[in-house]
């Protein structure tokens, strides 16, 4: 493994799994010596709100809010 010439090394795909490090996990560096550690920060809910944050506004249904709202009201 090699570090590019812009400072980025790849997490071997089992590594990634193994240890729950998905897209946009946060993590921070610990050094100690000469070793390197790399560590996953518990960031709550974040991960949740970027999903949200994502999707908004690209539902296909084709209704506008009102009628959501009619639909989910029963009406």
């Amino acid at each position: 493994m090699r570090i590019t010439s812009k400072g980025q090394i790849t997490i071997p795909i089992a590594i990634r799994e193994n240890l729950g490090f998905l897209p946009y996990t946060e993590v921070e560096f610990e050094v100690e010596g000469e070793t390197l550690r790399l560590k996953k920060i518990d960031s709550g809910h974040r991960r949740g709100k970027a999903l949200i944050a994502n999707m908004r506004g690209k539902a296909t249904a084709g209704i506008s809010t009102e009628e959501i709202m009619d639909l989910t009201r029963g009406e």
